[in-house]
């Protein structure tokens, strides 16, 4: 009975009252606008997973870490609000994961004082790929402004200053525009650390002239043990844009380091290294796509009256 007591003491599921805050503070307290299509909501739903892993689940050890998908469906279920909808989830779901592919990405390409070597960040999920820091744009977010917020977020590095609105590269993944602005001359001893938790596991310079696959082939099985997917498409641009700013190189830079890791968290089950964002993360919106309510589902149509009077009621009855 004693190890049934210890063992049901563990990864439980959010009670009732929690999943009931959630819904409070990241759905029904929002805009109007916000609510009138369901991949909106979704990414307030984002925002309170993240609330809830980030804070949540580190203050009670006890709690259940979720996906993403399970943060939803246990939503839906416990939200009066998006109750109704709870038989359509698995099409709200898939329709939100296909829109998110064409939200557009910024960021950006942080090169050393010799341009011989680039800055990546790898992702805080086991098997995660390096990239470049980047992100997605929020709602009526410009380029730059994206690039900037994203870089910081990830690498705590602020290059406002150093960004040129001219110096970008743009490439098209999927049905994904991502431009990563070119940031050249940061000093190799720079100190970096992400602001966001659980979301970047390390952060290395690696020299550009190691990190070009030879063949699509090389790409898939990855370049000296790293994953590049999101790194491959963008390196004979930034060469050749390296080889038309010969001025920007420091011939005097020490570029014998080679890959050296400038920072790197402990993984999940040793505890979060890295410091509480001050950020707001908002919901992005891709270009020229259609967030009409009903217009992303099958066979039903998004009711954006009957959410907005289940929230009034909501309201009447506290």
């Amino acid at each position: 009975m004693a190890g049934l007591n210890r063992s049901s003491s563990r990864n439980i599921f959010p009670p009732q009252e929690l999943l009931d805050d959630l819904c409070s503070r990241f759905v029904l307290n929002v805009p109007k606008e916000d609510l009138e299509s369901f991949e909106r909501i979704l990414f307030l739903l984002e925002q309170a997973h993240w609330f809830y892993e980030d804070n949540s689940v580190e203050q009670n050890p006890s709690l259940k870490s979720l996906s993403f998908r399970e943060f939803t469906s246990l939503m839906f279920n416990s939200c009066a609000a998006l109750r109704p909808y709870i038989a359509h989830i698995d099409d709200i779901y898939k329709d939100f994961t296909n829109y998110k592919f064409r939200v557009p990405v910024s960021g950006a390409i942080i090169l050393d004082e010799s341009c011989e070597r680039c800055l990546l960040v790898k992702g805080w999920k086991a098997g995660a790929s390096w990239s470049f820091p980047r992100g997605k744009r929020s709602k009526d977010e410009e380029d730059h402004t994206c690039a900037v917020r994203e870089v910081l977020e990830e690498t705590g590095f602020d290059v406002s200053k150093l960004l040129k609105m001219d110096d970008y590269i743009e490439v098209v993944i999927g049905q994904q525009r991502v431009r990563l602005y070119i940031i050249a001359g940061v000093k190799g001893d720079t100190v970096f650390a992400p602001l966001t938790k659980k979301e970047i596991s390390e952060i290395s310079w690696h020299r550009l002239d190691e990190l070009q696959p030879a063949s699509d082939d090389a790409m898939s099985r990855g370049v000296n043990g790293l994953k590049l997917y999101m790194v491959a498409p963008f390196l004979t641009a930034l060469k050749a844009w390296i080889i038309a700013h010969p001025h920007l190189v420091d011939q005097k830079s020490d570029t014998s380091a080679k890959g050296t890791s400038v920072w790197k968290a402990k993984n999940s089950s040793g505890g979060v290294v890295a410091p509480e964002n001050p950020l707001l993360r908002a919901g992005p919106e891709p270009q020229n796509v259609d967030t009409r309510p009903g217009r992303s589902f099958r066979s039903f149509r998004f009711d954006t009256t009957s959410i907005l009077q289940c929230v009034g009621d909501v309201f009447a009855a506290s």
